[in-house]
């Protein structure tokens, strides 16, 4: 991956230009959006996406249940998320993965895995689980390529169209 500073011989001097331009622009929206973030959540991180997009990852926790959230710094902060990880804790050494909700194909998903693995690390938690369940057996492929790459163990019942996921840390 090519840095932004490394222009290529084909590049102009215009459009790198232009690709500063558009990258201070995400970090100035950056900073305005930890800071309206911060008011009402727990900021974990910023991020970048598989496209080099800068993302503010952020929090909310309640006593059984989290919430992890991804905000775009391509778009100011109004009150909403681009992708959401819901959680809840089984036990003491178990988190169970209520829902992902958000835009899809963007790296999204994979940032907040990373973060919530990390959080359970951080927790002791030995375990994240997760259900696979008949609304979401329309695109069941996608969802086993994705935990299966975030380390998970994958049991699909194709004839009930149902099935779980563990990832165990230990």
């Amino acid at each position: 991956m090519k840095s932004v500073f490394e222009i290529e011989e084909n590049r102009t001097e215009i459009e790198v230009k232009e690709e500063l331009d558009h990258l201070e622009m995400q970090v100035f929206r950056m900073q305005h959006n930890i800071k309206e973030i911060a008011k009402e959540a727990e900021v974990i991180s910023i991020d970048q996406t598989k496209h080099d997009h800068w993302v503010v990852v952020y929090s909310d926790k309640k006593e059984d249940t989290f919430q992890l959230m991804l905000h775009d710094c391509r778009h100011t902060y109004r009150g909403s998320w681009h992708s959401a990880l819901q959680a809840e804790y089984k036990g003491s050494n178990t988190l169970h993965i209520a829902a992902i909700k958000g835009e899809e194909d963007k790296g999204y998903g994979s940032i907040l895995m990373h973060h919530l693995k990390e959080k359970a690390r951080q927790e002791n938690i030995q375990y994240i689980t997760g259900d696979l369940v008949k609304r979401d057996y329309d695109h069941v492929d996608r969802l086993m390529y994705f935990y299966e790459k975030h380390s998970f163990d994958v049991t699909v019942d194709h004839d009930e169209k149902c099935g779980e996921i563990v990832w165990n840390d230990w």
